[in-house]
């Protein structure tokens, strides 16, 4: 009898550079529903990691399992069709579109309706519903009309989670949430994070502890492209 599927696998997966590896060699399996943080120094390899999970970049070496499904040539599209979902360290948005316009367009992506060129995008009403929906989720239901150019850093890091779930993302990969962020902003988005759907597991790279170490409760210590400690979030810090 087989236990529940993996959210994700990762068996010896390796990424070479031209030099020495900036991913070597590294295994982890996460469960289903499970907070894990991705913490080490610069140059550990940490967005590297993340861009061979996401298929932005090919590993030289190993096998990626995404629910069950090795994905490990699989183009970053075909990754996002199965459930994965990815934010990263630098905003990444439409500046001069609205909100609510930047989150109907990452609805739209992963629907058949971003083939429909002809059609009139205010037909697809369960598109805005869904965009507002995802808006509310991030505390951003009074900002939907509003130009992403005049809000705030923290409410861009905001806009950038409600795209992630978009698309209902069951694995969501999280660059440094809270980068650039003031204090009071960095424990709004971390109380944001913690209410997400316990459901969707989260992957963080993340480089301030105090929030890694509560908003998950597992970590995985990243150096030179290697794992040197992984386990529960207390046992690593007593480490």
């Amino acid at each position: 009898m087989t236990g529940p599927t993996l959210a994700l696998s990762l068996s010896n997966v390796s990424k070479s550079l031209g030099g020495p590896r900036a991913v070597d060699g590294v295994s982890l399996t996460v469960e289903p529903g499970e907070r894990r943080a991705i913490i080490g120094p610069n140059g550990a390899g940490k967005t590297t990691l993340f861009s061979l999970i996401s298929g932005e970049q090919l590993p030289s070496g190993g096998r990626i399992e995404l629910f069950g499904r090795d994905i490990t040539r699989l183009a970053p599209h075909r990754r996002a069709a199965l459930g994965l979902a990815r934010t990263y360290q630098i905003t990444n948005l439409f500046p001069n579109l609205t909100a609510l316009d930047n989150c109907i367009l990452a609805v739209q992506a992963l629907t058949p309706a971003k083939l429909h060129i002809h059609r009139a995008l205010a037909r697809y009403t369960d598109h805005f519903a869904r965009a507002r929906e995802v808006l509310d989720a991030v505390g951003l239901a009074a900002k939907a009309e509003e130009a992403v150019r005049t809000l705030s850093h923290g409410e861009q890091r905001q806009l950038e989670i409600a795209l992630s779930l978009a698309g209902a993302p069951r694995l969501l990969l999280l660059d440094e949430p809270t980068a650039g962020l003031s204090p009071a902003e960095s424990h709004l988005m971390t109380a944001l994070l913690k209410k997400l759907d316990p459901a969707i597991t989260l992957l963080v790279i993340e480089h301030d502890m105090d929030v890694a170490f509560e908003l998950t409760n597992r970590i995985t210590v990243l150096h030179y492209g290697r794992v040197v400690a992984d386990g529960l979030a207390h046992e690593v810090k007593a480490n």
